[in-house]
């Protein structure tokens, strides 16, 4: 196994991907004690622009700080909707600002750059690999078409596959021995 991804959906792209070792919801993601890199998808329903809506219990508020811990201890990623309020919450930095005390920091990315049917604005928090040393994504200039708001819950929350591949290589390249707070 290359990395572990934690808060996966049961049929996740994922479990496709050679090299994971995917935690979904028949897999406490919480149980994870390796010391594999992480990508983390924690639920972000209790964090997004609608949280004041969501009916998400404290226990699932939670397990937003376990990835977070489990992104520091190991290396990785965690990828939630941008402006997500865990970013104030767990003290991450805002994309741009300078590394966090565990050597993490956020890049803002569209999933819809890299398959997603509508832009699908993501902040991902990374520790364990420098800026420049990132894997090739295919980044683009703009806003993606489409919209969130017309798709279902299943497509909405997936992740897309060439989006969860470059997922893995980034994650594979973290090394949470590098990292220099």
């Amino acid at each position: 196994m290359k990395v572990a991804v934690l808060y996966a959906r049961p049929r996740s792209v994922y479990h496709q991907i050679e090299g994971c070792d995917v935690f979904d919801a028949r897999r406490d993601a919480r149980s994870y004690r390796g010391r594999l890199p992480v990508i983390a998808h924690p639920p972000c329903r209790a964090w997004g622009r609608l949280a004041h809506m969501s009916k998400a219990t404290t226990e699932e508020r939670q397990l937003a700080f376990h990835a977070v811990g489990a992104v520091r201890r190991c290396g990785g990623v965690l990828e939630h909707p941008a402006w997500s309020s865990l970013w104030r919450e767990a003290g991450l930095p805002l994309p741009g600002e300078p590394l966090d005390a565990a050597g993490g920091w956020t890049l803002p990315v569209f999933q819809g750059h890299a398959g997603h049917r509508a832009p699908k604005d993501t902040w991902l928090y990374i520790v364990g690999i420098n800026r420049r040393a990132l894997p090739s994504f295919p980044f683009g200039l703009g806003h993606p078409p489409g919209r969130v708001e017309l798709m279902g819950k299943r497509e909405r929350e997936a992740t897309p596959p060439d989006f969860a591949r470059w997922l893995v290589d980034l994650a594979t390249a973290c090394d949470r021995r590098e990292v220099e707070p």
